[in-house]
């Protein structure tokens, strides 16, 4: 084997484009480009993320994170703080007014964190599978 004996495998190396050479070659006159406008002559470019003057995305969005207004307004219940409260029927307002949820929540859910003992009913309120099974198999009631 020699060095002037080396050349790429067949087919690995594809022949460039050859424009602007004559309108038999189907990239002539144009070449390839289209008809008129920024994109078809010589240096015509925009800038990255440009969006013909809409306000870019990039611009559009919050640079510093996002908080939820409903997060704010949504808070977790526990099992244990629910069997703390000693009540038979549990509802959203009796949460506002025992203190476990603040005045201004508007959602609340329950999560099986910790155990309950007593059978409660569980009234317009969301409950995770989980807590729905405990409440369940101590002979109680989600509904």
């Amino acid at each position: 084997m020699r060095l002037h004996t080396l050349s790429p495998a067949p087919g690995s190396r594809k022949k460039g484009k050859r424009l602007g050479r004559g309108i038999g070659s189907g990239l002539g006159k144009t070449s390839g480009r289209g008809h008129k406008g920024q994109k078809s002559r010589s240096g015509g470019y925009h800038k990255v993320g440009f969006e013909g003057g809409q306000m870019p995305i990039q611009r559009r969005l919050p640079k510093f994170g996002f908080t939820s207004h409903k997060g704010r307004m949504t808070e977790q219940v526990t099992l244990t703080e629910i069997a703390s409260l000693g009540e038979e029927i549990i509802t959203f307002a009796l949460l506002k007014e025992k203190g476990l949820i603040r005045q201004i929540t508007q959602h609340a859910k329950i999560f099986a964190s910790g155990k309950i003992e007593k059978a409660v009913t569980i009234k317009g309120l969301a409950v995770t599978k989980g807590a729905k099974l405990a409440i369940e198999q101590v002979g109680g009631q989600v509904e």
